[in-house]
């Protein structure tokens, strides 16, 4: 353990990284945030990783900010706050521009920054008993740089709710909102995860990181004649690259594809 989190990798490639400080509901300060963004962005590229998985030690998941840290921000000027802030920013948008596919696997508390850490994820499962709460207006704060990722998965008419109010909402409710794809029993929780994580494995590593790409790419811009010849583009790079050539081959030959689990007929 290093820096208030655990890192293991299987045989098959999947990171899972874990909040690893229960005593504090995982709650991170500024050493944890630096030290998160530097082991997000190795496993991002690392070539023998093909997934990550994000989750908490003990009860929760995450409860956000640390109290000591809350602190000592506290007494910073607004220069010391804004180096602060945007540290947690780029943890922020490190996780969410990952290349590789990123899982949350949320229980217990998911709180301010924890909401953040979720949205950021590419897929979020959660048990049944989690709790979500974007709670910074009580504390007189704003959730600045989540936001971008928390309004993204909730839309902008559930943020002007949750950050408004800073009210604690139920796993069900976290899946209406669309912050989860899907809420689970508690003990079914690594399997539901394992389920997930199978049906990635299936699927070709590069083409998932330009998939992630090409979303950024696509979403809320117009499709005009730009957008339509950017993505010609990336389907005819994609059909001649080696993974391209290799899955198409494959299924024309019925047999799995070389990065499948158990690939050959």
């Amino acid at each position: 353990m290093a820096a208030g989190f655990e890192t293991e990798i299987d045989a098959r490639g999947i990171a899972f990284l874990w909040l690893a400080r229960p005593e504090l509901h995982n709650a991170f300060d500024d050493a944890l945030i630096a030290a998160l963004t530097a082991e997000i962005a190795r496993l991002g590229s690392l070539p023998n990783v093909r997934a990550l998985v994000l989750g908490g030690r003990g009860k929760s998941f995450s409860a956000g900010a640390d109290l000591n840290w809350m602190k000592r921000m506290a007494d910073y000027g607004e220069a010391q706050n804004r180096a602060d802030a945007a540290a947690l920013a780029e943890l922020m948008r490190t996780l969410d521009r990952c290349p590789k596919p990123t899982l949350a696997r949320v229980h217990g508390a998911a709180f301010g920054g924890g909401v953040g850490l979720v949205a950021c994820c590419d897929i979020a499962i959660a048990a049944h008993g989690a709790q979500f709460c974007l709670s910074e207006a009580r504390l007189g704060l704003i959730p600045a740089v989540i936001s971008p990722y928390v309004v993204r998965a909730m839309t902008p008419r559930a943020a002007r709710r949750y950050f408004l109010t800073a009210e604690t909402f139920t796993a069900a409710e976290a899946l209406g909102l669309g912050l989860v794809h899907r809420v689970v029993a508690a003990d079914s929780l690594d399997a539901s995860i394992e389920a997930m994580l199978l049906l990635l494995l299936a699927a070709g590593p590069a083409a998932q990181a330009e998939c992630k790409n090409l979303i950024a790419a696509v979403c809320d811009k117009p499709i005009d004649d730009a957008m339509v010849a950017d993505t010609a583009a990336r389907i005819a790079r994609i059909r001649v690259s080696p993974e391209g050539r290799a899955g198409i081959a494959s299924f024309l030959d019925k047999r799995k594809p070389p990065w499948s689990a158990g690939g050959g007929r």
